[in-house]
């Protein structure tokens, strides 16, 4: 009978080193947290999170994230389900960005507290409306086609939303079929200066805020004209001297809380100022948070809510 092999020292460390790189590669035996897919994620995600106002990062639970972003984004004080359907968008942005761009690059974590990076978060706000809303939908996201949907949502809609992502946004990246445009029940309900505003911006910073959009020196504004409209009124681009410019795009220029929509009922030079009148405070698109919470007054549940303003889509329980 022939008698086993010994294997040498240097043979059987060979061996183990072998194992050990199959394990590290096996896709069950990743050393690294997975991050969340367009797939059902089956338990609650941990997110890693930029603090803006202390530079630090931190681990933190999905829906002890969400309750922070709900408190800042929307009134606490409002009903429930106005609050939960924010949870559910809310969750649903929060995914989605994670999935599509790998969430706040150049922080090198999934979320940020900064809302021009991500969106507003405020734990301080947190009472007990927000935390019943969060916990009443956890796990749930809004799914276009099963695929995380863009979930945008604004204050006030000055009585309709956009009926695009292109309309409101000037977003043509990719196609968002489930915006609709829809009467927005909110304006009943909203202050009195989402009903009507007016602002006036000197011509001298209207003319950097187009060279600033185009690239181009539109040289002296003697005159403004609405070159295009959208289905719900929203205006898309303005004629402003020499130069077209994106409506959306002139907002965020000129401040979008002093031009508080592109929803416009007059706009004029006088005495060397740009002159605009609208109503509505947001880019309209998709939800309306006024309009939520008129709707959950109504008595109508979050996820009716949130069909409301999106079409054809389907609220899913991830965990």
């Amino acid at each position: 009978m022939k008698k086993p092999a010994v294997l040498s020292g240097k043979a059987v460390r060979l061996i183990l080193i072998s194992v050990l790189i199959l394990l590290l590669i096996s896709p069950g035996c990743t050393s690294q947290q997975k991050r969340p897919s367009q797939n059902n994620l089956k338990e609650e995600p941990t997110i890693s999170l930029f603090v803006a106002e202390t530079g630090e990062k931190k681990q933190i639970k999905m829906e002890e994230y969400i309750k922070g972003v709900v408190a800042a984004e929307m009134e606490p004080t409002w009903p429930i389900e106005a609050l939960a359907a924010q949870a559910i968008l809310a969750r649903t942005f929060t995914l989605e960005r994670i999935a599509s761009t790998g969430g706040v690059k150049n922080r090198g974590t999934d979320a940020s507290t900064d809302v021009e990076e991500f969106q507003a978060y405020d734990a301080g706000r947190i009472n007990d409306n927000v935390s019943k809303a969060v916990e009443s939908t956890r796990g749930e996201v809004a799914k276009y086609n099963g695929k995380y949907i863009k979930a945008w949502f604004f204050a006030d809609g000055g009585g309709i939303t956009a009926a695009s992502a292109e309309e409101g946004l000037a977003y043509t990246k990719e196609p968002s079929p489930y915006v609709q445009s829809v009467k927005d029940p909110g304006s009943a309900i909203t202050t009195e200066e989402n009903k009507a505003w007016q602002a006036d911006f000197p011509l001298a910073s209207v003319r950097e805020s187009v060279k600033k959009i185009t690239g181009n020196d539109p040289g002296n504004i003697t005159e403004v004209k609405v070159a295009k409209k959208g289905p719900s009124g929203r205006v898309m681009t303005f004629q402003l001297g020499s130069a077209t410019v994106s409506g959306p795009a002139l907002r965020i220029a000129l401040g979008s809380e002093k031009m508080r929509s592109t929803l416009l009922t007059d706009i004029k030079i006088t005495a060397g100022k740009l002159v605009m009148s609208g109503k509505g405070f947001g880019h309209g698109v998709g939800m309306s948070q006024w309009g939520a919470k008129a709707l959950a007054e109504q008595g109508k549940k979050p996820q009716d809510i949130i069909s409301y303003f999106y079409k054809d889509i389907e609220i899913n329980k991830e965990w």
